[in-house]
């Protein structure tokens, strides 16, 4: 298993895999991530920040039988391992950690849309 920190845009994608359970693949975690965040990216990114989430021991992947619909080819669905889920809860929790230390004095007066939860 490689390095185990997590970039924003791989958290994004794992966060994403998970939400699009059990259908994650290409493309449909790349027309999540514009729906979700109003951010582009290139399937080819897409596919990128896959191969290195597996390869962190993240994500698994396995290939779905090919349909009519794409011409027979198979496509690659991901899933999150209990590693990739431990990753993405450490990465809340330091988050969250962050957020609960910065003094309400810090952020008065202040005018931002983020909506903290």
């Amino acid at each position: 298993m490689k390095g185990t920190q997590l970039g924003e845009f791989e958290e994004l994608i794992l966060l994403l895999t998970g939400v699009l359970y059990p259908d994650a693949y290409g493309v449909s975690i790349a027309r999540e991530l514009e729906n979700q965040t109003g951010r582009k990216a290139a399937i080819g990114a897409i596919h990128s920040a896959l191969v290195r989430l597996e390869e962190k021991g993240f994500l698994k992947s396995e290939l779905q039988s090919g349909s009519g619909k794409r011409g027979g080819r198979p496509k690659k669905i991901f899933s999150i391992t209990a590693a990739g889920k431990t990753a993405i809860a450490k990465s809340k929790e330091l988050r969250n950690s962050l957020w609960d230390q910065i003094p309400e004095l810090a952020l008065k007066g202040l005018n931002y849309s983020y909506v903290i939860r």
